[in-house]
């Protein structure tokens, strides 16, 4: 197909994603490799809601399948939230069996796992979930995965998606943690997510800055919106609310 037949997709910041039929062609950087590899073991063990990898285009974009649905926007209905975090425990299940040896290439830091971490998605906010007609459906958008543990998934997803980021009813925010903590399950604890919460934050923000120095497009568009500056302000702000956030819980 040319170039007359593809459509832009909205949706985030780091950007360059186009469908051209049911295939989304993106951008590949050093990471490529390392990310198809993971995909490719998500489809070998049948994970559903994963972009499938079917190669590379003329243009050496990488190809995968196109997720049928809607990317959600803020404030996602609390049982899209419980969906999710289902989800995101069966991916962890999953992932805790691909150990790849030797060093690999991510977007964010190189190296090999080590025997308490496991790939993280390292980007499961809200608007990077798929839901068609029946709820939650997958997940696109893998350029972040990299080494990690549970909870990093975990606090991201309430950094962006309790939200945590912004100040709101505590009582709202403490029942959308219970909420996440049960769907979970694990005997994860609301107070834990919390906790990891500002810490979390701290670490996009040095990894965007890191890409930013080091001249990644996809991290210089994030400071068109501000970034990493206003996920350090607001980490420090979640830092002092705590307390009164964990009084509901």
């Amino acid at each position: 197909m040319n170039d007359a037949t593809e459509i832009a997709l909205p949706g985030g910041n780091v950007g360059g994603a186009v469908r051209v039929g049911d295939t989304v062609r993106r951008p590949t950087g050093p990471w490529t490799p390392a990310v198809h590899g993971l995909l490719n073991h998500l489809a070998a063990a049948g994970l559903p809601g994963v972009p499938r990898v079917l190669g590379f285009d003329d243009r050496g974009r990488e190809i995968l399948d196109y997720l049928p649905g809607e990317a959600y926007c803020e404030q996602v209905p609390d049982e899209v939230l419980e969906d999710a975090m289902r989800w995101l425990a069966e991916y962890h299940r999953v992932v805790a069996s691909y150990r790849p040896s030797g060093l690999l290439v991510w977007r964010t830091s190189q190296g090999e796992l080590g025997p308490d971490e496991i790939v993280c998605m390292h980007d499961f906010g809200y608007y990077n979930w798929i839901g068609d007609e029946s709820g939650f459906s997958g997940v696109i958008d893998w350029d972040m995965a990299g080494p990690g543990v549970p909870l990093d998934d975990i606090a991201f997803t309430a950094w962006n998606t309790v939200p945590l980021a912004v100040p709101l009813d505590p009582a709202y925010q403490a029942r959308r943690l219970r909420l996440m903590a049960a769907a979970y399950g694990g005997g994860l604890t609301a107070l834990q997510i919390l906790k990891g919460a500002p810490g979390r934050a701290r670490r996009s923000a040095r990894v965007i800055r890191a890409g930013q120095l080091a001249g990644d497009p996809g991290m210089l568009n994030l400071a068109k919106v501000g970034e990493p500056e206003n996920s350090l302000t607001r980490s420090a702000a979640l830092e002092r609310r705590i307390p009164e956030i964990a009084a509901h819980l």
